[in-house]
């Protein structure tokens, strides 16, 4: 099944490169940004991509306002930064909508990167989408794959896997199938929404790791 998928924040590295595997796989891909004109720039570097690729099979990539392309869209990817966060997923037309959270919350000082607590170390920055979206469903997925591997000329990430948390069981299953454009394999139920409390500052670990190995590191799961 496929699916019209906004990614809101898509103009970043993290929000192109899974625009571009959902494309390369046939979902059509709409580009959110504040300018219209940068998502539809970025939307055109990814459509002469697929084209360089050989094209068949791909989805359609444009681009348009951060609302526009929720409006049009049934799934939402939210691959912004957490700063304005809140304001911003208060602005989208999301009733009805699966939403995608990979947001991390991180700061960095002297010390290193490190996960920012949110609502006092009770909640995440996926929790928030769903509470400031109720009539949405949200999903935590994505948080773990490097921006620079998903831009990548490798078909799939197969040595990785993607993690999803949801209360929603038909929207994670949905989520977890959506992860194949990435890994090549259905994505791991990693239990309920809540659980964005871990995996989101999960990613100051791995990003101390690729800067002590000078490597890209992926979250891979065993025993499954």
């Amino acid at each position: 099944m496929t699916h019209h998928i906004a990614v809101i924040g898509g103009t970043g590295p993290q929000g192109k490169g899974l625009a571009y595997r959902f494309a390369r796989h046939g979902h059509s891909v709409v580009i959110g940004s504040r300018a219209a004109e940068k998502a539809q720039a970025v939307a055109a570097e990814i459509a002469e991509r697929l084209a360089a690729d050989g094209g068949e099979g791909a989805g359609e990539a444009t681009g348009a306002t951060n609302a526009d392309a929720a409006a049009a869209a049934d799934v939402v990817v939210l691959a912004v930064p957490y700063d304005g966060h809140d304001e911003l997923v208060a602005t989208l037309p999301l009733d009805g909508k699966v939403i995608v959270s990979c947001v991390n919350p991180l700061g960095f000082d002297k010390g290193g990167p490190f996960g920012r607590p949110v609502d006092g170390g009770e909640g995440s920055a996926a929790e928030s989408a769903q509470r400031i979206a109720p009539g949405s469903t949200v999903v935590g997925a994505f948080h773990h794959v490097a921006a620079a591997s998903l831009w990548s000329a490798e078909e799939y990430l197969d040595h990785e896997d993607v993690l999803v948390c949801g209360d929603d069981a038909e929207a994670r299953e949905l989520v977890m199938e959506l992860a194949k454009t990435v890994t090549g394999k259905v994505g791991v139920n990693a239990g309920r929404l809540r659980l964005a409390r871990q995996l989101e500052p999960l990613t100051a670990v791995l990003i101390s790791i690729n800067k002590a190995y000078k490597t890209r590191s992926g979250i891979a799961i065993s025993g499954i």
